[in-house]
C-alpha cells in the first residue's frame, strides 16, 4: 500500500493535478523560461492585489507595475493574525496551515492553498527522486526533533508511520544513545538518512571514533540528506567518509518550499519551478550573479497567502553560471541576524567565530559540538561538549586566531557542558548574539 500517497490524498491535496502541472513546468524550454517566470510573477502579484487586502495595503504608494518597486516582505510584516493575511475565499479550514520553527527568532503562522502545497510535495518528490528515493517505499532514518507533549508527539509518530520513517531522538545524543542508534542501523534496512546537520555530524563523529563505516553495518543506505543547519566542507567530507554514500545539502523554508537541493552534479540547484529567488543589497537593489546579498524569494503559486519578494533572513550568492531555469546557489553565508557587532563598529558574520573555533577544537576529536554566544559587545561564551576540558594551548590558539581574523581586545569564556541547548524543534544554533 502506498501510505505516503494516501496520506496526501486524505489531507485533501490535489496531487495528480499538481504533479501534472509540475511536469509541464519542467518541460518549459530554457529559451522560454525567462518569459515563463515573468508571466508567473505578474500573475501572482495581480492576484494578491485584487484578492488580498493585507498585500494591497503593503503596496500603497508603490508603482505596482514595476517589480523592483514592490515592497520587500519581512517576517515582522507577518506578525499579525493569519486571518488578516489570507486572500478572499480562503480560511483556516480550506488551506494548509503551519507555523515556522522560530529558529530565526521570529516565529509566525502561515498558510498555503492546497494546490500550492501539493506543488511543494510534487517538487520534493521530484528532487528526492534524483537519488532514487521514493517516499512510498524508501525507509528513512530521521534525525529530527519531535514535540514532547502527548498529542503533538503522537501526531508526529503517526506521520512517521505514514511516511515510512523511523525517528531518532536528537535532544540527547550521548554516546549511550548513539550506541542504540547504531544498533537500529544494524537491525534495519534504511534507504536514506534525513535530518538536522548537527545531529547527523555528531553521529558521524561517533562512527569515526568507533572506526565504523555505516554502509558496512547498513548496506542498504543510498544517500544522506542534511537540512536546516549549515553544512561545512570538512563536515561533508567526514559524512562522506563515515557513511560511504552521497551527502546532499538541502535548503528550504516551511513557509515556502524546497529552496535549493544539491543535484547529482554536486551543484546547489535552486528551485525555479515554484519559486523566484533574488539577491538584494541593503537598499533592495537587485544584485548580479556572483555578488553577496540578502536572499529574497517569491512563491509563484501560493494564492492563499502572499509571499512576494519575501526576505527570508539569509545571506547568499548566486553562481555566475546561473540561468533562469537553473539558478545555482554558490554559497549560503548565514542569517542576516547572525552577525556580531564588534567594539570597533565592525559587523562580522557569527559563523566566522564559529568556523575559526571549529578548525581548532575539533582537530583531536575531543570536542563533540559547540555553540558561541555574544553576551556583550566584546564578550563571548563558547559552550562545548567534550570528553575533557579544552587545553590552555587550544584556548590561546582560538583567541589568537579570532584576533587575526576579526579584531583584538575580545574576551572569551569557555564553558564545558554535558549537552547544549537546542530549539524546541531540535535545531542547534551555532552562533547567537544577545547584543541588541
Amino acid at each position: 500500500m502506498k501510505l505516503f500517497d494516501l496520506s496526501l490524498k486524505l489531507a485533501g491535496f490535489p496531487m495528480k493535478e499538481a504533479q501534472k502541472h509540475f511536469a509541464e513546468i519542467l518541460n518549459v524550454p530554457e529559451s522560454e523560461y525567462e518569459a515563463f517566470i515573468e508571466k508567473k510573477k505578474s500573475e501572482i502579484v495581480q492576484f494578491h492585489l485584487e484578492h488580498n487586502s493585507f498585500y494591497r495595503n503593503l503596496c500603497k504608494g508603490k508603482n505596482v507595475e514595476n517589480w523592483n518597486d514592490l515592497p520587500v516582505l519581512t517576517k515582522t510584516d507577518l506578525q499579525q493574525p493569519l486571518l488578516k493575511r489570507l486572500s478572499n475565499g480562503y480560511n483556516e479550514k480550506n488551506v494548509f496551515v503551519n507555523k515556522t520553527s522560530g529558529s530565526s527568532g521570529t516565529p509566525f503562522i502561515f498558510a498555503k492553498d492546497k494546490f500550492s502545497h501539493a506543488l511543494t510535495w510534487a517538487n520534493i518528490i521530484y528532487h528526492f527522486g534524483w537519488f532514487g528515493i521514493n517516499f512510498n517505499h524508501s525507509f528513512q532514518a530521521r534525525f529530527y526533533g519531535i514535540p514532547l507533549d502527548f498529542i503533538g508527539n503522537k501526531k508526529e509518530r503517526i506521520k512517521d508511520i505514514l511516511s515510512n520513517r523511523y525517528r531518532f531522538t536528537i535532544f540527547d545524543l550521548s554516546e549511550t544513545i548513539l550506541e542504540k542508534v547504531l544498533i537500529k542501523f544494524k537491525n534495519n534496512k534504511f534507504d536514506y538518512i534525513n535530518g538536522y546537520t548537527s545531529s547527523i555530524v555528531l553521529f558521524a563523529k561517533f562512527l569515526l571514533k568507533k572506526n565504523i563505516l555505516l554502509t558496512s553495518v547498513c548496506p542498504s543506505i543510498k544517500c544522506c540528506i542534511v537540512t536546516s543547519e549549515m553544512l561545512f566542507d570538512e563536515d561533508k567530507l567526514l559524512l562522506e567518509k563515515q557513511f560511504g554514500v552521497p551527502i546532499i545539502n538541502e535548503y528550504g523554508a516551511s513557509e515556502l518550499d524546497l529552496i535549493a537541493f544539491q543535484n547529482p552534479q554536486d551543484e546547489w540547484q535552486v528551485n525555479s519551478e515554484t519559486l523566484f529567488l533574488e539577491i538584494l543589497d541593503e537598499n533592495n537593489n537587485v544584485l548580479p550573479f556572483g555578488q553577496e546579498g540578502r536572499i529574497v524569494i517569491t512563491s509563484l503559486h501560493n494564492k492563499a497567502h502572499p509571499f512576494i519578494r519575501y526576505d527570508i533572513g539569509d545571506i547568499g550568492i548566486l553562481d555566475s553560471k546561473s540561468t533562469w531555469k537553473k539558478p545555482i546557489l554558490k554559497k549560503l553565508i548565514g542569517r542576516t541576524n547572525d552577525f556580531a557587532i564588534l567594539p570597533s563598529g565592525k559587523k562580522s558574520p557569527g559563523l566566522t567565530f564559529y568556523y575559526v573555533t571549529k578548525s581548532i577544537v575539533e582537530d583531536d576529536g575531543n570536542v563533540k559540538e559547540f555553540i558561541i554566544k555574544q553576551t556583550k559587545i566584546d564578550t563571548f561564551d563558547i559552550e562545548y561538549v567534550s570528553e575533557s576540558l579544552l587545553s590552555v594551548n587550544q584556548i590561546q590558539t582560538i583567541e589568537k586566531k579570532i584576533a587575526l581574523y576579526l579584531e583584538h581586545g575580545l574576551h572569551f569564556s569557555f564553558i564545558r557542558k554535558e549537552k547544549l541547548e537546542r530549539s524546541k524543534s531540535g535545531k542547534l544554533k551555532q552562533f547567537v548574539s544577545l547584543v541588541k
